[in-house]
């Protein structure tokens, strides 16, 4: 009779070194709760329904002639932008996010700094450069600069020499003036390349009839901000960038009569607000792109001969005048500077402008939510109620149904807390995440997903030793059929969590991200903690004696006779003939 084959015994897969196992996740979790140390970031970060703050939700609207603007190309650009512009602003760990073909959704954590991010989170339409052709009512006159570089007071800003308040008829004929000496096919501000007595084009029929239209509009725009509002009248909001406009200042101190635009906001290579130390006050340096070099250099080279106020550019965010800087001489290089009355404030969020304000749409505000630090510190008290709650339901379920066995269950809930919450504190600064309030329900979730895991694994234990196995044996029998299950389940949970995160926006995707975290961290917990605790407990004499405590009590699961080794007969053993 042949010899039998050596077989790897009833532990099959083999009972490995469980020792290894726990002490390679408690170095995780060392170095875990070490990075947290290390980085300074005690707790997880917190969204603003939590944390308070303000949530604002953008439509995008196609402009004047591009009817197919609104395409994920130029969203994804303006998301871009809009998060640099509040970001800018000094507002840290703001939230930018697409919703839909049309909408976007800007989460300002903490209402206190969201307050000064939300003006420029509304004016999202595009820049421009625009030429001054008059202007009427309280805006400072900017005193030309010596050295060549543009000059401004900031508009909105006090000053001591008012524009004086010209009568109709007065700022008609101005108007009227200036429209004609730009009055071409293709309208060049302050040429002056005829000789002085060379009369001034004359214009048209069509084009006198424009310039009536504009006069009028001019004479009877009032700028005053609306008294319930507060909000001031944007005449120029859609206006055709090619073509002259009458505009308003964006504190509605004073209107102008703006010349077609001769530099966009996407020639602004950068921007920033800088104190200067020779002249002791702040100032606006601007870097322009190659193209926007060239434009700009020719644009002050024709206002540089101007009088006041047509030797002035007009910078327009959405339309209404946030600068009108005068200039002396024309400035090439690709740079300049805007000085004039400004502080730290007022030159950074002029910079801010500058820097980030060229979106390839226009966006209309849809709604303004904003949450208060007390409602969201109510609702991370609820929610934390109801994971409690949860929790301490599950244990007592775990300790009466499984006795001894609960205490593996409870350590094993406790090391994918610690996992779960120092992966969350970390994860903030380093992809953004935040704990919002769905992404607690996703983690009160993922506490019965982990104790699903711990039933599995026992319950396969305990049919092992109703089959009339000993523990230490049925430890083993019963982990490979146990992770193959584990394995599938938390599998199933993490792909819904990837499709949810990945169809889903906003909030929804805190959700996601968290349960597909957790059922991560469950496999890992089960692989490396659970099962190598298990394989060490069934050692001891309260599990493997089957203790009534222990929850493996072969007479209350109805355990059969201890299984007889029965004498195996080889496949290859053929009887003798008689």
């Amino acid at each position: 009779m042949a010899a039998p084959k050596k077989g790897r015994g009833p532990a099959s897969g083999g009972q490995g070194k469980p020792g290894r196992a726990l002490a390679a996740i408690l170095i995780a979790i060392g170095a875990l709760i070490g990075g947290m140390f290390w980085s300074g970031d005690l707790t997880p970060r917190l969204g603003i329904d939590l944390a308070g703050g303000t949530s604002i939700t953008l439509r995008a609207e196609s402009q004047p002639g591009k009817k197919d603007a609104v395409n994920n190309t130029n969203m994804q650009t303006a998301i871009g932008i809009i998060e640099r512009r509040v970001n800018g602003l000094g507002v840290s760990e703001a939230e930018v996010q697409q919703q839909g073909n049309r909408h976007i959704i800007v989460n300002i954590p903490r209402a206190t700094d969201s307050e000064k991010a939300q003006k420029q989170v509304g004016t999202t339409a595009e820049l421009y450069f625009r030429p001054v052709l008059a202007v009427a009512g309280s805006a400072p006159i900017p005193e030309p600069s010596a050295t060549g570089s543009p000059s401004a007071t900031p508009s909105g800003k006090a000053s001591s020499t008012p524009t004086p308040k010209a009568s109709a008829t007065t700022q008609g004929r101005a108007v009227t003036d200036a429209l004609k000496k730009d009055e071409s096919p293709s309208p060049k501000l302050g040429t002056t390349d005829k000789p002085a007595t060379t009369p001034a084009p004359q214009p048209s029929a069509s084009g006198a009839a424009a310039i009536a239209a504009l006069d009028k509009q001019f004479a009877a725009l009032d700028c005053t901000p609306d008294k319930k509002t507060k909000q001031v009248p944007n005449p120029a909001q859609n206006a055709d960038p090619a073509k002259p406009t009458v505009a308003c200042g964006t504190e509605g101190d004073a209107k102008y009569i703006l010349g077609p635009a001769e530099v966009a906001g996407t020639d602004v290579d950068e921007a920033q607000g800088v104190l200067d130390p020779q002249r002791g006050r702040w100032i606006v340096q601007l870097g322009f792109t190659d193209a926007g070099t060239k434009k700009f250099a020719a644009t002050t080279g024709k206002l540089a001969s101007q009088v006041q106020p047509q030797n002035q550019f007009a910078i327009t965010l959405d339309g209404q005048v946030v600068s009108a800087p005068s200039v002396s001489s024309a400035i090439g290089g690709g740079s300049a500077e805007i000085s004039g009355s400004f502080d730290q404030e007022s030159a950074t969020e002029l910079a801010n402008i500058l820097s980030y304000g060229a979106l390839p749409l226009s966006f209309e505000q849809e709604s303004v939510t904003t949450v208060t630090a007390a409602l969201g510190g109510e609702q991370l008290q609820a929610g934390l109620i109801a994971g409690a709650i949860g929790l301490a339901l599950v244990i007592i379920y775990l300790v009466v149904y499984y006795r001894g066995l609960s205490l593996i269950a409870i350590l094993s809930l406790g090391v994918s807390a610690v996992l779960t919450y120092a992966l969350m504190s970390l994860l903030g600064p380093a992809i953004g995440f935040a704990l919002n309030l769905p992404a607690v329900c996703g983690a009160i979730v993922a506490i019965g997903i982990t104790a699903d895991s711990f039933i599995v694994y026992f319950e396969r234990i305990r049919d092992e030793i109703r089959e009339g196995r000993t523990l230490r044996p049925a430890v083993e029998r019963g982990w490979p059929r146990a992770r193959r299950t584990i394995l599938v389940s938390d599998f199933v949970s993490f792909l819904a969590a990837a499709v949810l995160f990945i169809v889903t926006v906003g909030k929804v995707q805190g959700f996601a991200f968290t349960l597909g975290l957790t059922t991560l961290l469950d496999v890992v917990v089960v692989f490396f903690f659970t099962k190598p605790l298990m394989t060490l407990l069934a050692r001891t004499k309260f599990f493997s004696s089957g203790h009534p405590w222990s929850g493996l009590d072969p007479k209350r699961l109805g355990a059969k006779p201890p299984l007889r080794r029965s004498r195996r007969v080889s496949a290859t053993t053929e009887p003798k003939e008689a």
